[in-house]
């Protein structure tokens, strides 16, 4: 053939002389690629489309009239790539000792005659013989090229060399035998090593080992195949299970089979896929479901349908196919899509929403976005202005004075957020009617989630239908609700997937023996029968005959998939140089702008627009917008998936890290709106440092926005990225930097004393002691006295405050010294040593600047100056000073208040309605539980929850309602130690042990009053510990036979407990208690003698209730004697 004339026929004849300098004959030119046209000089992608149809229509012709035996020898030779592979290993039974007896010649023609019936073998079934080695012979069905049953082919190739080896004749009468191993896996292939006649094509992967270690497990004249083999082959053969097996350098058992010939099912059909096929694509009947729901919808009786199936199936054609027959009702249309890479992006399909709806160009202003926001936004509500500004703050735009700052916690804006996304949908269906779609939900990140949840309660009374797609793995969380249908889609008959050859065809007949095998290779799944229609309509094997394709020739084996990434590979091969293109956009997301791509590309505009009006024009692409403004989507995740999926390691890392870089360079906008972006693209680009930078930045950003389901996982991303750095001071200080954001992610989501917590400060403790960074050491000593403390681990909290605040001293930080005395404080207080505490806590706020150290809460979770004085007020209560106690808790509640720190009026709160609790008064308490039990609701902390309901139950329970304050005690209790918190749990086990004793049940009192003692005693937080012994004296004066011996015992371990602590109150309530139990007895001069000592030592709070007991018994016991005034 003349290859230059060929050119010429082709009008391409300006390549000829590059052709003939490059020594392009007719031979070479069958295996010429779409890299080599490039190197030759041909840059225009028209010319090389030209050229890659023109030797593809050779390679045709040529196989078709090769022999079989060397028609796997003409193929195109890609560069390396991921396939694929079916291996198969044959080896020689006993050559060892068959070349011991034969002369070297003699051996050299038993090889030869075997090699040569194993590879005709191999050829006849289209397989490639990739190496002869010695006795063995390797063989590849897959590649170079790919048929739709490779992994059939091969294991009839096996079986038909072992049974053609042993009808080898031996001159010497020698019996041959061969035993076969065949693997299926993935590989890389393609990459030329060696040189001259050495240079050879290199297969990466454990498949070739496999199948090698399969071979040696082979009887000899049988064929052993993987567990991925016999999945392919499905029920064509008869098979017998081998067991897990342990092969040699393979770290898990494999479960091997043995062929043991053809199967006898009725047809391929059955045979490949037989009963265990999942139901795929729904048609007329399905959608006559959903046009029923939608009636009902439209009357306002809301639904939702929850549509699974498996991948390809045609979960999204169905749901275009409704919006379809909606087409001219008056409605309004919804799409939302959720992405496989943005999982961790708080309502990433409602955003994509809102910017699509609103029609945001890529060059607006911040200002015409809000302008469109609020366009969008009038369609459903009539209060813009008030949803405006949630909305722009979700979109992450900068709205100026245009709207006021918002002034509510993160949690509380998200629930906000959440409710008004609802609310606009109930707001556009009470204009007509709603059909709201939720794509792939499978990959739906937390928070969408929780809006999926809001919207299937509150659509029922709705002119709304929700219609939610997602994959079977994926287990919806709805079908408690009575408007709830799901529906699993089924597989399309044989008469159906003809149709929509048809309709792809627009009516043209296909040729019978086509149609036939794309009905019974697609197998009901509509996406496969899409694409293999597709790709049968693009080859050359079919001409246009008007109303009708024939064949243009004979018709050969149908190189058509079975799956859908083999027929997209092949589709992507033919489009050439689109298929790099393809591949960009597939490394960037399923949707993709053109000046993204453009510059991920570095292709010139012109090709770049020619490759991607290839990929629309196949129908692998859909557009919105004309370029250079356009943006694009992958018709199915699968499409995507499949692009994606032929990248070598190298070449994905090369494109996401230039999708980076991109972004970085030229969409600010993005990089401060989606870090978690940009985390993802560099991780998957190999570079782990800024991948790792990118994950803390939108972590922290979680946590700001109270999403801590997302920062725990963005967090975890990037620790998962740091053992891949060199183990040096930046590797530290980055994890250190990850592992405290995970920490506040943790403690927020899980609890103040949650395991992960713990794990997350140990680590960052030992991260600053390698880094010798005492800067970030402070706010880690503080974490971990939080987490031990909580758990009521005392003595580690204690050492872990005690190093914080010698730290401090040591280095002359006056902040940081003021955060250790308040830690040392409060953990002092709860172990019993009142004095100690009250001292460094006063500490605390004389050290206290309210200018300098305001921002403390922020790093330290409180304010220090407000926990000072919330941990004091118990304190001075409990040495003797209520009034001063009620003022310090006062203050602490208005300064919390002042500085706008929910956190920190949480704990003003829990103080101060405990100490309400403790001093008796029951409106106080019931207020300030209320109040923390709303600010714990709206900002999801399940430890104010518990706690405030225990104080409330505690109230209930005193105006006599023992049964719901019992149950609140319980449930709020329960909520507290859920969270890993153990401190405070005897003070309230006491409080329950109190309700109970006024309803009557002093048993399970004095079982609760002992528990919560063992919990002192193994505990050490003894601050109570006199109270409970007071309390248990109590409940044994009640007991139905009153015992008060043992109670006068407890009354008095109480009073020598409260003596050694100096907690004066609890001195003063026990002897009162004492007292007044021995002037029933008729001792009023003991009792008198008793309590003056105590009382008389109290210099305020005499209106309080408890100095009024003891000022009331005193003056019962003194009666009889000469008359005293007291105060």
């Amino acid at each position: 053939m003349d290859v230059a004339a060929w050119l010429r026929a082709l009008g391409l004849g300006q390549y000829e002389r590059a052709f003939r300098e490059n020594d392009i004959d007719a031979d070479v030119l069958k295996d010429l690629t779409a890299e080599d046209l490039i190197g030759l000089g041909v840059a225009s992608i028209g010319h090389r489309r030209r050229l890659l149809a023109a030797i593809a229509a050779l390679r045709a012709d040529s196989i078709s009239a090769t022999p079989p035996a060397t028609a796997a020898a003409i193929v195109v030779r890609p560069e390396a790539e991921r396939r694929q592979l079916t291996v198969m290993f044959v080896d020689l039974v006993g050559s060892t000792a068959l070349a011991a007896r034969l002369d070297p010649e003699e051996m050299a023609e038993v090889l030869r005659t075997y090699q040569n019936a194993v590879a005709g073998a191999i050829t006849r079934f289209e397989g490639h013989v990739a190496k002869y080695m010695g006795d063995g012979v390797l063989a590849y069905f897959g590649y170079p090229r790919a048929h739709e049953n490779d992994a059939e082919r091969a294991v009839r190739a096996g079986l038909a060399a072992a049974a053609a080896v042993p009808k080898l004749e031996s001159a010497h009468g020698e019996t041959l035998a061969a035993r076969i191993g065949i693997a299926t896996g993935p590989v890389v292939v393609g990459e030329l090593i060696g040189e001259g006649a050495a240079r050879e094509e290199t297969v990466v992967g454990d498949t070739p080992n496999l199948a090698a270690r399969l071979q040696t497990m082979a009887a000899p004249g049988t064929v052993v195949i993987s567990a991925r083999t016999r999945e392919l082959v499905g029920g064509l053969f008869e098979l017998s299970e081998l067991g897990m097996q342990t092969l040699k350098g393979f770290p898990v058992p494999v479960r091997p089979w043995r062929v043991v010939g053809e199967s006898t099912a009725e047809s391929r059909f059955e045979a490949l896929h037989g009963a265990g096929l999942t139901p795929l694509v729904g048609r007329e009947n399905e959608i006559g479901l959903l046009l029923e729901h939608w009636e009902r919808a439209k009357e306002g009786e809301g639904q939702l349908v929850l549509l699974a199936g498996e991948p390809g199936i045609g979960k999204s054609r169905l749901a275009r196919a409704l919006r379809g027959r909606l087409e001219n009702e008056p409605h309004t249309a919804l799409g939302h899509y959720c992405s496989p890479h943005h999982q961790t992006s708080p309502l990433f399909p409602v955003i994509g929403l809102l910017e699509r709806a609103a029609g945001f160009a890529a060059d607006d202003s911040a200002a015409t976005k809000i302008d469109k926001l609020e366009a969008l936004l009038a369609l459903s509500t009539d209060d813009v202005s008030a949803v405006a500004s949630l909305l722009a703050a979700l979109l992450s735009l900068d709205t100026g004075a245009r709207y006021p700052p918002l002034e509510m916690s993160p949690h509380r804006q998200k629930e906000r957020t959440l409710e008004e996304l609802v609310a606009q949908v109930l707001g556009l269906a009470a204009r007509r009617p709603v059909l709201a779609i939720y794509e792939d939900v499978h990959w739906a990140d937390p928070t969408s989630l929780e809006l999926l949840d809001l919207l299937a309660d509150r659509v029922q009374g709705a002119r709304v239908l929700v219609l939610i797609t997602f994959r079977p793995e994926f287990e919806p969380p709805w079908m408690r609700y009575t408007h709830v249908t799901a529906l699993t889609l089924s597989r399309l008959s044989r008469r159906q997937g003809a149709a929509m050859v048809a309709r792809l065809s627009h009516g043209k007949a296909l040729p019978p023996a086509v149609l036939e095998q794309i009905v019974a290779k697609t197998d009901g799944v509509p996406l496969f029968v899409e694409e293999l229609t597709r790709t049968v309509l693009e080859t050359n094997l079919l001409r246009d005959a008007g109303d009708h394709y024939a064949l243009a020739g004979p018709l050969p084996p149908m190189a058509i998939p079975t799956t859908l990434q083999e027929s997209l590979l092949a589709r992507l091969d033919r489009l050439a140089p689109a298929r790099e293109v393809a591949q960009v956009a597939a490394a960037i997301g399923r949707e993709f702008s053109h000046e993204l791509l453009a510059i991920a590309a570095a292709l010139r505009e012109s090709d770049l627009q020619a490759a991607l009006d290839d990929l629309v024009g196949s129908g692998l692409v859909f557009r919105r917008g004309t370029p250079p403004q356009a943006t694009y989507s992958f018709k199915h995740a699968l499409v995507q998936d499949a692009a994606y999926a032929t990248l070598v390691r190298v070449k994905r890392q090369r494109l996401h890290a230039r999708i980076a870089a991109a972004l970085e360079e030229h969409f600010q906008g993005i990089v401060q709106a989606q870090p978690e972006l940009l985390a993802h693209h560099y991780m998957e680009a190999g570079l782990a440092e800024p991948a790792i930078d990118y994950w803390l930045r939108a972590g922290q950003a979680e946590i700001a926005r109270s999403a801590t389901a997302e920062a725990i996982a963005q967090l975890t991303k990037g620790l998962e990225l740091i053992p891949v750095l060199p183990d040096d001071a930046p590797r530290w200080r980055r994890e250190l930097e990850l592992q405290v954001a995970l920490g506040v992610a943790l403690m927020a989501a899980k609890g103040w004393a949650a395991p992960e917590v713990g794990r997350a400060n140990a680590r960052a403790r030992d991260l600053c002691e390698r880094l010798g960074d005492t800067s970030r050491l402070f706010p880690v000593l503080y974490g971990e006295w939080v987490f031990h403390v909580v758990r009521a681990e005392l003595e580690a909290g204690r050492t872990a405050g005690e190093e914080l605040l010698r730290r401090a001293q040591e280095q002359n930080d006056a902040a940081a010294e003021t955060i250790g005395n308040r830690i040392v404080g409060t953990a002092e207080l709860l172990r019993g040593e009142l004095g100690v505490a009250r001292a460094h806590l006063e500490r605390t706020l004389a050290l206290y600047d309210p200018i300098a150290h305001r921002s403390l809460a922020f790093l330290f979770a409180q304010d220090p100056s407000v926990a000072g004085l919330s941990v004091l007020s118990w304190g001075l209560f409990a040495l003797g000073y209520p009034e001063q106690a009620r003022a310090r808790s006062e203050k602490a509640l208005t300064d919390a208040k002042e500085l706008s720190h929910r956190n920190t009026l949480g704990y003003a709160l829990l103080y101060g309605c405990i100490l309400s609790q403790l001093r008796k008064d029951q409106d106080q308490a019931r207020d300030l539980a209320n109040a923390l039990i709303a600010l714990a609701a709206e900002q999801d902390s399940p430890h104010f929850l518990g706690a405030g309901i225990v104080i409330r139950g505690w109230t209930l329970g005193a105006a006599g309602d023992f049964g719901a304050g019992i149950a609140q005690i319980q449930d709020g209790l329960a909520m507290w130690q859920a969270t890993g918190a153990g401190f405070l749990v005897p003070y309230f086990q006491s409080l329950l042990a109190e309700v109970h004793g006024r309803s009557g049940a002093m048993n399970a009192g004095l079982d609760l009053i002992a528990e919560a003692l063992d919990r002192v005693a193994e505990t050490g937080e003894e601050w109570f510990e006199a109270e409970l012994h007071r309390k248990m004296g109590e409940l044994m004066l009640r007991l139905p036979i009153s015992d008060p011996t043992a109670a006068e015992a407890r009354f008095w371990h109480a009073a020598e407990t409260a003596r050694r602590q100096g907690a004066k109150l609890w001195e003063l309530r026990a002897t009162t208690r004492l007292a007044r139990l021995w002037g029933e007895q008729g001792r009023r001069c003991e009792a008198h003698d008793l309590l003056t000592p105590i009382y008389g030592q109290f210099t305020e709070g005499f209106g309080t209730p408890d100095l009024q007991a003891a000022k009331a018994i005193l003056q019962a016991t003194t009666a009889s004697f000469a008359p005293k005034k007291y105060q």
